[in-house]
């Protein structure tokens, strides 16, 4: 039995790694501005913007972690600049100062930090392209700056799917459940995806392994095969009982995303727009050996990972 501390625990992630400790009967903590989005998870939250350094720090002083999990975060892409995502540069500040002591923490980053599709050469080399992926990348040098003396580790969670799940992976699912998702026609399109429950495994063995083997390293976490997304997307169908999934050419998706930006411009929801349409179409491979060799097997499969969605879709 462990004393986590969990910031950002009504997220995704955070509700399935809450989730976990709970299930291990450790002693959990629920730092968060939002309430859970798991009902059930309410006794072990308490609201705190990670922005207030004050009441962080006192957070932390009277729960005592052994380990803390950092995954606090605004997570969209809609912001326009630095300030726009205080939460991320700000509330990683805070978290380090207030962490001084802990055995153990887990900063979540995002592979974000790079053009997607591009693979960093070396931890430090960043190349975002959005506000979000930049005051991640900001985020990630606060810690090395100023987390001497914390025993702290990086992780950067690539796409990632499951229960508890919202925009966009969820959109996706409900897409292919609703008959409306079109295949790119004649592509095959890799991706490092990772369904919640590997990624929490994931998260779970850092924080246990031994400190030589993860202080001041970066890890990806997501499943270790990438999955061909047509092929992930006949999976879904198949386990929510779908129609079928049409395919149209690469360039009558482009118009309907053109289309879609026009919508999105004027405030109204667009199924596809020229910036999804293009991570769609872009592969992304990223090298999960080290993290692997860290964690060990992942505990779910593609198919069980997608059954357990779909499962969960139906009565959520």
């Amino acid at each position: 039995m462990q004393r986590v501390l969990i910031t950002g625990g009504s997220g995704f992630i955070g509700t399935n790694l809450v989730a976990s400790a709970l299930d291990r009967r450790d002693a959990v903590l629920n730092l968060d501005v939002a309430p859970p989005r798991n009902p059930a998870h309410a006794a072990h939250w308490r609201e705190l913007d990670v922005r207030d350094g004050g009441a962080l720090r006192a957070a932390v002083r009277r729960f005592a972690p052994d380990t803390v999990f950092h995954l606090a975060a605004r997570t969209d892409l809609k912001g326009r600049g630095a300030a726009d995502y205080d939460a991320n540069t700000l509330g990683t500040r805070n978290l380090v100062d207030a962490a001084r002591g802990v055995r153990r923490v887990v900063l979540a980053s995002s592979m974000l930090v790079c053009e997607l599709g591009y693979l960093p050469r070396h931890d430090r080399d960043f190349r975002p392209t959005t506000a979000y992926g930049r005051s991640k990348a900001d985020g990630e040098e606060i810690v090395r700056r100023e987390g001497e003396g914390l025993a702290w580790t990086i992780v950067r969670p690539t796409s990632i799917w499951g229960p508890w799940f919202a925009a966009p992976y969820r959109d996706f699912f409900a897409a292919i459940a609703r008959g409306r998702y079109f295949h790119p026609r004649g592509r095959r399109i890799e991706r490092t995806y990772g369904y919640v429950g590997n990624v929490v495994h994931q998260l779970d063995a850092i924080a246990r392994a031994p400190e030589a083997q993860v202080r001041g390293r970066v890890f990806y976490v997501a499943d270790y095969e990438p999955v061909e997304i047509g092929a992930w997307g006949e999976r879904i169908r198949a386990a929510l009982s779908a129609p079928r999934i049409r395919t149209l050419p690469v360039p009558l998706l482009r118009a309907g995303a053109l289309a879609g930006d026009l919508l999105d411009r004027v405030g109204l929801k667009a199924p596809l727009t020229s910036f999804r349409l293009k991570n769609l179409l872009t592969h992304a491979v990223y090298d999960l050996e080290p993290t692997r060799a860290v964690c060990g097997a992942c505990p779910f499969d593609l198919a069980e990972g997608v059954r357990r969605t779909a499962e969960w879709l139906t009565v959520a």
